[in-house]
């Protein structure tokens, strides 16, 4: 069964409301978020339509399609499916916001549904996978995708496969660099300070500094905006991607957790 989620603000799938919250974003500088109001998201459901599937892991994923993982309930993180249990995510993140993962593949048995799905997680170190139950997440398809090229220091959105934005950006230092690979978007927040160092909003990254291991939190990653436009296109952050409030107003608008982020050199 495919569940296809409509576009909603802030995060994949969620019911009610949610208070003020305070995020520090070390590896960039630390500021205040909060979470916009939240909106209930319709759900339409297709039966599948094939009789009979040979039980089997299968890829998730394209240029053009992805699928995020928004968590019912509390679960355990598995190395393997029917494995060991390991790490445990609740409902809300540290932040007070969905837990959201990427999906990279799934288990489909001879009834074809889905058992298991393998998903990215949201925490250190960098490029970690396990596997969840399938009774535990809801699927949502995802048709952004981000890709930040840090040797030409720009940001560039795309939906569908197509190109609707791009951007120059300031990306980490030498000292402090942006880290690279396949990511996700697992989090976006709203500042309670616009004029301040995030500018109106950031999109989280399921990524975290390499180098500024102790910062709160882990030193997570975002692309966010900035009181400082004319640091944008320099190498100057402690890891995060600045650009122009402007536009990561409209790149908040424009993308949904769960959207794949590739950061390549």
């Amino acid at each position: 069964m495919t569940t296809t989620l409509k576009r909603v603000i802030g995060h994949l799938l969620v019911t009610g409301s949610y208070a003020l919250l305070t995020v520090l974003l070390t590896g960039c500088g630390g500021g205040s978020f909060d979470e916009p109001p939240p909106a209930a998201a319709p759900i339409t459901t297709t039966a599948a339509t094939t009789i009979g599937c040979a039980a089997a892991v299968e890829p998730q994923g394209s240029d053009t399609l992805a699928y995020g993982a928004a968590v019912r309930r509390a679960l355990r993180i598995y190395d393997r499916p029917g494995g060991r249990a390991g790490e445990r995510f609740g409902k809300l993140n540290l932040n007070g916001v969905p837990t959201v993962f990427g999906v990279v593949a799934r288990r489909v048995e001879e009834d074809c549904e889905p058992s298991w799905y393998q998903v990215r997680l949201p925490r250190r170190p960098n490029h970690r996978l396990g596997w969840v139950r399938a009774a535990d997440v809801t699927i949502g398809e995802v048709r952004t995708r981000i890709l930040v090229d840090l040797s030409v220091r720009r940001v560039t959105l795309f939906r569908s496969g197509w190109r609707v934005l791009s951007t120059r950006a300031a990306v980490g230092s030498s000292s402090t660099p942006t880290p690279t690979g396949t990511f996700y978007v697992d989090q976006r927040l709203h500042s309670n300070d616009p004029g301040g160092p995030f500018g109106p909003s950031a999109v989280g990254i399921a990524a975290y500094s390499e180098v500024l291991t102790g910062w709160t939190q882990g030193g997570p990653i975002a692309i966010h905006g900035t009181n400082r436009p004319d640091l944008i296109g320099q190498a100057v952050s402690n890891g995060c991607v600045r650009v122009r409030n402007e536009v990561v107003r409209r790149i908040f608008a424009e993308t949904l957790s769960g959207t794949p982020v590739v950061i390549q050199e």
